[in-house]
């Protein structure tokens, strides 16, 4: 992969997610200090999800008369501009008003809401098709490795030098990433549609494109699953399975988190280095491993032994990012350059909603019995897996380098 605009693609969202990372962990400790709350701390995970939902939303008005480098480009020097803001408000103010606070975040996520659509949809012009797959899983590891390694950081920056600081610093890595962004050279050739095209037509285009494609039916099918099967991974489950099933100290919830950052860092790592192999046998792939992940969420479930705990969560993300990889690639091979940020607005959109509300559901699951809720997460998985055995045949299979070209 030594394609120059990749490059600065990756640099970019390298210091964009990082500097997330540290931005929200600089704001956790001025909420804190602020208000003394976890209703306000509950308020930035539901602020960003609300914002970026909405953009997410509302993007494919915007991918019908921009090109996805001016999108990438605009969402991150918004983002920068509101950082700015924010920071300046902070160390200039001796009285923080948690309002405008409120409001500087809600604004961030909703420019953050097409970033990630416009980078996915950006990966197949940037490099060739046929290092699809390895580009896919390089990206996952830089993403996993930020937030491995940026949470450790930003709290130990915190602590040396204070929250305001942070934002500060996390301003200057937006900066960076922004110059990335501009550097960033796409020549595919851009058509800008109708302008007469009426605003809900151009919402439910992606959507359209879904469903009348079996293959891009089937993905969304297993994706609209996996995002209700996933929540159990959220913090706030994993710490009550800790304190109550495992019956350990809190310490092994952060041990579980790490072990799970580790498991997708090497599913990574390891799609990156047999991407020729993979993309092979791209099918089979994605049917082991959807039957693979949803055996080990059931034994997770039924476990009550920590450091069993630990090697099976580092299995699920281990499987789970080989899956999420192949599934990723599968959709930028089949979809036209023009129709790709388009369904990948809808899917943003879906998995958001849906994660959002299944949060809420499993909560309450996790009340009555933690252990149920990875039980019912199993039993989706494992109805994703049996949807892919039977649609299999909708799922190309062998993409060899020959047709790649």
């Amino acid at each position: 992969m030594k394609s120059k605009p990749f490059r600065f693609l990756w640099i970019g969202q390298l210091c964009a997610n990082l500097g997330d990372v540290f931005y929200v962990v600089g704001l956790i400790s001025i909420l804190y200090a602020m208000t003394e709350s976890a209703m306000y701390l509950a308020l930035l995970p539901f602020l960003n999800t609300f914002g970026r939902f909405i953009s997410s939303a509302i993007s494919p008005l915007l991918l019908n008369k921009h090109r996805l480098k001016s999108l990438l480009v605009s969402s991150q020097l918004s983002k920068t501009a509101i950082l700015f803001v924010l920071a300046f408000w902070m160390s200039f103010q001796s009285s923080l008003g948690i309002w405008f606070i409120i409001c500087c975040i809600l604004l961030i996520a909703f420019f953050d809401g097409w970033a990630m659509p416009a980078t996915d949809a950006l990966i197949p012009r940037l490099v060739k098709e046929s290092e699809l797959l390895k580009a896919n899983s390089f990206m996952s590891v830089i993403n996993e490795t930020v937030q491995l390694g940026g949470w450790a950081m930003g709290g130990i920056l915190v602590v040396l030098i204070n929250g305001q600081n942070v934002i500060w610093l996390t301003f200057a890595l937006f900066v960076l990433s922004t110059v990335m962004m501009i550097r960033i050279v796409d020549d595919t050739p851009f058509q800008v549609k109708d302008e007469k095209q009426k605003t809900f037509e151009t919402l439910k285009e992606g959507w359209f494109i879904i469903w009348k494609n079996p293959t891009f039916r089937s993905i969304h099918v297993m994706i609209f699953m996996e995002a209700m099967a996933n929540v159990v991974w959220v913090a706030a489950i994993l710490y009550v399975f800790v304190n109550e099933v495992l019956n350990v100290t809190e310490a092994w919830w952060g041990y579980i988190n790490t072990s799970f950052f580790l498991g997708l860092i090497l599913g990574g790592v390891i799609c990156s280095r047999f991407s020729l192999k993979i993309e092979k046998i791209m099918r089979k792939t994605v049917l082991f491993s959807s039957f693979g992940v949803s055996i080990i969420t059931f034994l997770f479930g039924l476990n009550s032994i920590a450091w069993v705990a630990l090697i099976l969560v580092a299995f699920s993300g281990f499987i789970d990012q080989i899956k999420g990889i192949t599934i990723r690639t599968y959709l930028q091979k089949e979809a036209a350059a023009e129709d790709l940020p388009k369904i990948y607005s809808a899917q943003y959109s879906m998995v958001t909603l849906v994660f959002g509300f299944s949060t809420l559901a499993f909560g309450g699951i996790a009340e009555f019995s933690v252990q149920l809720a990875f039980l019912i997460s199993g039993l989706l998985l494992t109805g994703s897996a049996i949807y892919m055995l039977i649609v299999k045949k909708r799922f190309p299979d062998n993409y060899t380098l020959e047709e790649s070209k």
